[in-house]
């Protein structure tokens, strides 16, 4: 059978944000309503805080698919990505095998789609003031989705490494047309903030709760690990708490379990997961003081979803390169 082989470039060129914003809304709207088969992601260690994964969905009646992904923080600042791997695309009447595409692309904007989708929903009409806290790839395209979610009057950007900070905030002035500040401190950028963007690498707290200004919002993404967290548990405790998805929170979210484990919050603390405000089960912000929290994991959904918008897109155009591989057994 024919495979298309979809490379990173074309990845993210056929897969824009706002289209994968409605996307993932559409897929985490199926999780919560039950249409999706879903298990935990398996994850193997390896050293130096290395990781190796494995994410299988199944979504709705058509979308079947999983990402095998390499995960190397110690990648950041090098010419290599921290996310590699691929996602493949398997059709469901007889299993066959559709697609593989690069993962580290599709991973950095559905990801950051995702968040979108939470400030959407859960920030206040009239935020606009971002604090990003890291100055990676999930950085550039959180500004990406934070744009598509709100008008934004000022952006600021802290990093461990001012000179990546000053870079992150050289190259978005000129892709977007927009005045990066860059903060010399995490409080400085994220006081007064009303949407907080977290995409670091780091295991330990780079946000505080005292930090938060009523109102605000917070996309928590970096940690994605029981022992791993950029949030304080005063940060967590303060805040309305959404997720993407209850199961996986209660197994690898870092910043909900350490706050857990020092008694700060108890499980009822996960008000709803982010489908359920999309699919109208959950009303989201209950007022305009309110500190609301999303924190993301990532689902295998969102591969699925955004791997069959981007196969519907190659195909269209014709992108991409196609590959025998076989999977029909030979007539003669």
């Amino acid at each position: 059978m024919p495979v298309l082989i979809v490379g990173q470039q074309e990845v993210s060129r056929l897969l824009p944000m706002a289209a994968c914003m409605d996307a993932m809304a559409q897929a985490l709207a199926a999780v919560a309503r039950g249409e999706a088969v879903l298990p935990l992601r398996q994850v193997m260690p390896l050293p130096g805080g290395a990781a190796f994964a494995v994410m299988p969905a199944a979504l709705g009646a058509t979308g079947l698919g999983l990402k095998a992904i390499t995960v190397f923080p110690g990648n950041h600042g090098t010419e290599f990505d921290s996310h590699q791997g691929a996602v493949l695309l398997f059709e469901r009447a007889h299993g066959s095998l559709q697609a593989v595409m690069d993962a580290g692309a599709i991973t950095a904007i559905r990801t950051a789609a995702v968040s979108g989708v939470a400030t959407r929903l859960l920030a206040r009409p009239d935020a606009g003031d971002l604090a990003l806290l890291g100055s990676g790839v999930q950085a550039a395209t959180h500004l990406e989705a934070m744009m598509a979610a709100r008008p934004l009057r000022r952006v600021r950007v802290w990093s461990r490494d001012p000179a990546r900070a000053a870079r992150f905030a050289e190259d978005m002035a000129r892709r977007h047309g927009l005045r990066v500040e860059v903060s010399s401190s995490a409080r400085a950028a994220v006081e007064q903030a009303d949407i907080v963007c977290t995409v670091t690498s780091s295991r330990v707290p780079v946000l505080e709760g005292a930090w938060l200004a009523p109102g605000s919002h917070v996309n928590a993404v970096g940690a994605s690990r029981p022992d791993a967290r950029e949030l304080d548990a005063q940060a967590v405790a303060r805040a309305r708490l959404f997720v993407d998805r209850r199961e996986s929170a209660l197994h690898e979210a870092g910043d909900f379990l350490l706050a857990r484990a020092e008694g700060a919050v108890g499980d009822a603390h996960v008000l709803a997961e982010i489908g359920e405000v999309v699919a109208g089960a959950h009303p989201g912000r209950g007022g305009p003081q309110e500190i609301t929290l999303f924190k993301s994991l990532g689902l295998a959904v969102e591969d699925v979803a955004a791997a069959e918008l981007v196969y519907a897109r190659a195909r269209a155009e014709g992108a991409g390169t196609w590959v025998e591989l076989g999977g029909r057994r030979d007539a003669s």
